[in-house]
């Protein structure tokens, strides 16, 4: 499934504009990063996707359907969302919080039945997670648990996965291993729009940039492409050097201070 945002504006209340004409498209199976600031719109921009906040200006189309004609069950089925962390309130089985993700494929105020547990099954096994199913979600580490709500969202059934930074809390092995997996579902056919801090996982892993600053969508493209020192320094204010290595298949960001 794809998504296509066409001129879209939001402001907050009595407040400035967050999202000033923003515009772009991301195709079927699609691995984009969305690059900005803290408080540039990131998240915004996801909760308008969501229509969690409906008092944006512009369109926002999935799989070329406006998403104001679809009903919260019906967007729910095409985008799933995965926060940076979830703390549980009770101490629900890996399985059983996977599980959750069907309730939009659940009519009413039926019990999953054999079709989601198969869903959830699945899931679990597309992550290579099924051993961690009769776990309890807070006896399990920080990796284990993001994966899990990758896992919540494949049981979703949604094609189109927006994670706002899911890597963020955790170290830098499961970081990798997420991102990996995260890759993966791309390659399998997964429209996947993250958002991240960390530039160096938009080169190691990402289709594609998107960079917003001041409200505004300042770049669009591969990484490679249009990530350079003066996107950086304009986004984070801060003075870097991209290297290449190994002709040019990776790249390392470093403080310029570090190299002087």
């Amino acid at each position: 499934m794809s998504i296509e945002v066409k001129n879209v504006r939001f402001a907050y209340s009595r407040g400035k504009t967050v999202l000033d004409d923003i515009s772009f498209q991301i195709p079927d199976g699609e691995f984009v990063c969305l690059l900005g600031p803290n408080g540039v719109g990131k998240s915004t921009l996801f909760k308008c996707i969501l229509r969690l906040l409906t008092g944006y200006s512009g369109e926002i189309f999935i799989s070329g359907v406006d998403s104001g004609s679809l009903s919260a069950k019906e967007l729910s089925r095409r985008v799933a969302y995965i926060p940076q962390s979830a703390a549980a309130i009770f101490n629900y089985t890996v399985k059983d919080t996977v599980l959750m993700g069907t309730t939009a494929t659940v009519d009413g105020l039926h019990s999953p039945g054999k079709r989601e547990e198969l869903c959830a099954d699945q899931a679990l096994e597309l992550l290579n997670i099924q051993d961690l199913k009769d776990r309890m979600f807070t006896r399990i580490s920080g990796g284990e648990r993001q994966l899990v709500l990758i896992a919540r969202a494949l049981a979703q059934q949604a094609r189109i996965l927006l994670m706002d930074e899911p890597t963020a809390n955790l170290d830098y092995g499961n970081q990798l291993r997420v991102l990996e997996k995260i890759k993966a579902l791309s390659q399998n056919g997964y429209t996947v729009l993250q958002s991240t801090h960390n530039p160096e996982q938009a080169f190691w892993y990402a289709d594609r940039v998107l960079a917003v600053h001041g409200g505004k969508l300042i770049a669009d493209g591969a990484p490679e492409k249009v990530m350079d020192s003066a996107l950086l320094k304009t986004l984070y204010q801060i003075d870097v050097s991209i290297e290449s290595l190994h002709g040019g298949k990776a790249h390392v960001c470093l403080p310029k201070k570090l190299l002087s």
